[in-house]
């Protein structure tokens, strides 16, 4: 082999290690091209599961919220419902109470009845305050529909009108809830 043919197969050799680093190159820029497109496809997906993931979670939160709403108002409303149904033996058991002295007169064989019914109505009446209700304050008030059923009117001269002067029946709150409207007779 000459000098010659040796340079030129040397040359060739070069040139075609140079194409082929040159093919290399580009293919690994294609590929690299590929690749940081992938990761920005990537990126996209991420955020738009991440987006979603979090509005997902603030729908579940405000379902949580709701059922929460749902589920106090439902126990309020249980509550109001067995207050409501409890109202009348409250009533029997304060008057009872009121004339507990009448019949304490008649005779003393009462007593222990008497102070049973003055100890049920004590622990009814904490346990409506502890409940939350309260009775509707209404002698010597202005009539307030929205707190007072009016069952008559009568003249009082000393009275000034639409104020209450009788209450007939007790009636109580929950909170802000009107459980049951005080019945009043009320001044002309």
């Amino acid at each position: 082999m000459t000098k010659k043919t040796s340079h030129h197969k040397a040359e060739q050799k070069e040139k075609r290690a140079g194409e082929e680093s040159g093919r290399e190159s580009e293919v690994l820029d294609h590929k690299i091209e590929e690749l940081e497109n992938e990761l920005i496809g990537a990126r996209e997906q991420a955020d738009k599961l991440r987006e979603e993931l979090l509005r997902k979670a603030a729908e579940f939160e405000n379902f949580r919220r709701q059922k929460e709403r749902e589920a106090l108002m439902a126990g309020s409303r249980t509550l109001e419902t067995v207050i409501r149904e409890l109202l009348p033996f409250v009533d029997d058991v304060v008057r009872i109470v009121e004339h507990a002295p009448e019949l304490l007169e008649k005779t003393e064989d009462a007593r222990p009845y008497v102070d049973g019914a003055e100890l049920l109505k004590k622990n009814l009446v904490r346990w409506l305050e502890d409940k939350g209700v309260t009775r509707i304050d209404a002698l010597g008030k202005k009539m307030d529909v929205n707190l007072h059923e009016a069952i008559t009117q009568v003249e009082y001269p000393d009275v000034e009108p639409e104020t209450v002067v009788e209450v007939f029946q007790d009636g109580y709150v929950l909170g802000d809830r009107v459980l049951r409207h005080t019945k009043v007779v009320v001044a002309k």
